[in-house]
C-alpha cells in the first residue's frame, strides 16, 4: 500500500521539521492541535507490523518471533551506531566548545561518561532526540507477545491490559518502574535522562495500531462503523483543540492551562480523546489524504523509514553544533540552504537504500528465473 508508505514519508518530513532549529520548527510544532509526528509515526508503523505480520501470529509463532526479534535486533543496532556518533564526535564537540544547544543534549554523559553509555546500551539513558528508537525497539519486541495473545483470546483482552497501563501512567507507574530500574542496575540515572516519552502510555498509541492494522486486514476495520454523527462530533473536538493550541479561546483555555491534560509524552487524557478525534476525521478523509501525500518525495522517504530518521537525526545534530551562545535558531541564508542540504540528504539516504532493495529482490528471483528456463 503506497499510501502507507507517503503518510510515513510525510511524518518523517514533518518530524524533521520540527526538530530542525529554524523558524518553521514554531509553525510545524502541533500546528492541528494537540497531535505531533510522533503519535502519526508510532501508530503508523504498529499498523504496518499488524498488517504485515498477523498471519505468523496465526499460522507460525516461532517464526513470528524470529522475524519480529531480527527486526528489533537490526533496529537496536542502528541505535548503537546513533550512540556511537553521539558519544564520540558530537560528545567530543560540545565538550570543546560548550555550545549549549548541543552541550545541553549530552550534558548527564558528559558529566558521567560510563553510567550514560552503559545506560545507553540497556536502553535506561535515552539522550534527546534519542530516545525513540528506544522506544519502538522495546515495544516491537513484545509485539509477539501482543499479537499472540490477540489471536489467542481476542483483541478485547490486548486493548483491555493496554488501557490498564495507560490509567497507571497517569497514576505514576513511570516513577516506580525506574526507582525498580535504578535498585536493580545501581546506574544512577535520573527519571529525566531516561528519555522524554512515558512508554507505559505511549504503548496505547501502540497497541491501537496493532489492533486497527490487524482489522484492516481482517476486513473488520472499526473505523468504517463510525456513524456519521460522531464523525462531526470528532471534527467538533478537532476544531475545539485546534482552536486551544492557537489560543483563540482566551487565556484560560491553553496548553498552560491545561497542563498535563495534553501532555506529549504523558499522553494525557485530553490528548488522548484529541488524538482518537483526529484519527476518526482523517479515516473519513482518507481518499482526499491518500491524494494529497501519495507523491514523491514522501513515497521513496516513507520506503527507508528507518535510514531516513537516523539520517534526520544525524543532520539535527550537525546543525545544532552551530548555534552558538543564546541563538535558539538559524535565520536566513543559513537557514535555507540548511534545510536544502538536509532534505536532499534525507532523499539521497532514501533513494539509495530503495535502490539497494530493489537490487536484492531482483538478485533472489534470478535463481529461480534460471531454473524455470533450465
Amino acid at each position: 500500500m503506497p499510501e502507507l508508505d507517503a503518510l510515513r514519508g510525510l511524518f518523517l518530513v514533518w518530524m524533521t521539521f520540527t526538530h530542525m532549529p529554524t523558524r518553521f520548527s514554531d509553525f510545524v510544532n502541533q500546528p492541528f492541535g494537540f497531535v505531533s509526528s510522533a503519535e502519526g509515526f508510532v501508530f503508523l508503523s504498529a499498523l504496518l507490523v499488524s498488517r504485515v505480520y498477523l498471519r505468523d501470529a496465526r499460522e507460525d509463532e516461532s517464526g513470528l518471533r524470529v522475524k519480529l526479534w531480527r527486526r528489533t535486533l537490526k533496529i537496536y543496532g542502528y541505535h548503537l551506531l546513533m550512540l556511537a556518533f553521539a558519544f564520540t564526535a558530537a560528545a567530543a564537540f560540545a565538550a570543546r566548545t560548550h555550545r549549549p544547544a548541543l552541550y545541553n543534549l549530552l550534558n548527564f554523559y558528559l558529566a558521567h561518561p560510563i553510567a550514560a553509555a552503559v545506560g545507553a546500551v540497556l536502553l535506561i539513558y535515552c539522550p534527546p532526540l534519542l530516545d525513540i528508537l528506544p522506544m519502538y525497539v522495546i515495544f516491537l519486541f513484545l509485539t509477539p507477545l501482543a499479537l499472540t495473545v490477540a489471536v489467542r483470546y481476542g483483541w478485547r483482552w490486548v486493548l483491555a491490559g493496554s488501557g490498564l497501563l495507560w490509567i497507571a501512567a497517569q497514576l505514576g507507574l513511570r516513577e516506580l518502574a525506574h526507582q525498580v530500574v535504578v535498585g536493580v542496575t545501581h546506574l544512577q540515572i535520573p527519571l529525566q535522562e531516561t528519555g522524554a516519552f512515558n512508554l507505559f502510555a505511549w504503548q496505547g498509541v501502540w497497541v491501537i495500531g496493532l489492533w486497527l492494522g490487524a482489522k484492516s486486514v481482517e476486513g473488520e476495520m472499526p473505523l468504517a462503523r463510525v456513524p456519521g454523527y460522531a464523525v462531526a462530533l470528532c471534527g467538533v473536538v478537532c476544531t475545539f483543540f485546534f482552536e486551544v493550541r492557537h489560543r483563540w479561546l482566551g487565556p484560560h483555555l491553553t496548553q498552560e492551562t491545561l497542563g498535563i491534560q495534553v501532555d506529549k509524552w504523558q499522553i494525557g487524557p485530553m490528548r488522548l480523546i484529541n488524538l482518537a478525534a483526529c484519527l476518526v476525521v482523517c479515516y473519513w478523509l482518507r481518499r482526499y489524504l491518500v491524494r494529497l501525500v501519495a507523491r514523491e518525495p514522501f513515497l521513496t522517504l516513507g520506503k527507508a523509514s528507518l535510514q531516513v530518521f537516523c539520517a534526520h537525526v544525524f543532520f539535527v545534530f550537525a546543525w545544532l553544533a552551530l548555534l552558538y551562545g543564546d541563538i535558539p535558531q538559524l535565520h536566513g541564508f543559513r537557514a535555507y540552504g540548511m534545510l536544502v542540504l538536509t532534505f536532499t540528504g534525507l532523499f539521497l539516504v532514501a533513494a539509495r537504500e530503495v535502490r539497494l532493495r530493489k537490487a536484492e529482490r531482483l538478485a533472489a528471483a534470478l535463481p529461480k528465473d534460471s531454473s524455470v528456463a533450465d
